[in-house]
């Protein structure tokens, strides 16, 4: 998961009726800024000081290809401390608007990372020496007996973020390092996340950084669940009350894969050891990170391949999660952080320049990862 600051939301063009002609602006940095722009565009309209924080804005017709024409303006306009907005109006004419200050991160510790991956491999090694002892029937936890999991799921989590981290670094994002966060029930984890340090330049950025997280994730998760079932043993269901975890549609492929039948069977099921365990909790939150809304990794991918369309999502989704909260309270909590958190997408400063094809394709590509990961049900009580 990663987590980018706002700049501005896209959109935001000067009107019309406002517009101020060119001729009104003797100052020699707004004159630097209208040169910089009339190297690719014909300026139709420039409105100096439209409202804040935009110092200037102008519309008209590119002369150069948008990605290029970005890269040239943000090139000039770097000296004069100004970062470069490139998006459409309502009659969508290209508009070029100048926000004053550009974003110039300072270094930050590295110990802050150190402690709180410390804290994360205790707290997934409780988690897993928890889930041995249950498997031994035994109530003495030896907490080194929990490494298979708390392994496992540092190098889910770790390929995961790392997949942002190179992927952000490739495209010169200043990024920092990964946070692990523990936590001392359930998973033993909320996670992980990166910090963007300064916005994204284009949508191709914004979708590679997004998308390259869960599906590098992914590649580790799958092997570790596979080796964990095919190590698992199938066993007749417990005639006490137990903990059930849910199926997404490749879980429960992996589990017809590996014993050739679907699991449970109403006599039997799989006990899955550590490596299965965390195989799962790797797709789980594969699943979550990859919902198509807001700072989450899916929220990337289909703004990317939507652009403001993508609001439209955000009802639907959260009526989806509010209806399976009915069924498994987990989602409660869930679908209030949706609810208050779903409708920030980032956005980058260029809106204008289009994925190619071949990303498009990886977009839908990852989307279809989602359903296949997604679990409705996630932990549920059985009571036989």
């Amino acid at each position: 998961m990663l987590n980018e600051p706002s700049i501005l939301a896209a959109g935001q063009a000067a009107s019309p009726d406002q517009a101020i002609p060119e001729a009104v602006a003797p100052d020699p940095v707004r004159a630097q800024l209208q040169a910089a722009v009339a190297g690719v565009m014909d300026i139709q309209r420039a409105e100096y000081d439209p409202a804040p924080p935009i110092s200037a804005s102008f519309t008209g017709r590119l002369l150069l290809d948008s990605e290029t024409a970005f890269e040239q303006v943000d090139e000039q306009f770097a000296p004069l401390d100004y970062h470069v907005l490139l998006t459409t109006n309502d009659e969508d004419q290209p508009v070029i608007m100048a926000l004053k200050g550009r974003v110039k991160p300072k270094p930050r510790p590295r110990w802050p990372n150190a402690v709180l991956l410390v804290m994360t491999l205790l707290s997934l090694l409780f988690a897993g020496a928890v889930h041995e002892a249950g498997m031994r029937e035994e109530t003495d936890l030896v907490l080194w007996r929990g490494w298979p999991y708390a392994l496992s799921m540092i190098l889910i989590l770790g390929t995961h973020e790392l997949g942002h981290y190179f992927a952000a670094r490739y495209h010169r994002v200043n990024v920092t390092l990964p946070y692990f966060i523990p936590a001392p029930i359930g998973f033993g984890t909320l996670g992980a996340f990166i910090q963007l340090r300064e916005p994204m330049r284009n949508r191709k950025i914004l979708f590679d950084v997004g998308v390259a997280g869960p599906l590098a994730g992914l590649v580790v998760a799958l092997p570790i669940l596979i080796i964990g079932l095919a190590t698992s043993n199938v066993e007749p269901l417990p005639t006490e009350d137990y903990m059930l975890e849910g199926d997404s549609i490749l879980y429960a492929a992996a589990k017809l894969l590996i014993f050739g039948e679907w699991l449970p069977n109403g006599q039997e099921d799989v006990f899955i050891n550590q490596l299965a365990k965390a195989g799962w909790t790797g797709l789980f939150i594969t699943g979550l990170n990859l919902i198509p809304l807001g700072q989450l990794d899916g929220g990337h991918v289909v703004f990317t391949l939507l652009g403001k369309q993508a609001y439209r999502f955000y009802y639907p989704i959260l009526g989806v999660f509010l209806l399976l909260s009915l069924f498994n309270s987990a989602w409660i909590l869930w679908t209030l952080l949706l609810m208050f958190l779903g409708r920030a997408y980032a956005v980058p400063l260029d809106t204008i320049t289009q994925l190619g094809p071949r990303r498009r394709w990886l977009g839908y590509a990852a989307m279809i990862v989602f359903v296949l990961v997604f679990v409705p049900n996630p932990l549920h009580l059985v009571q036989p």
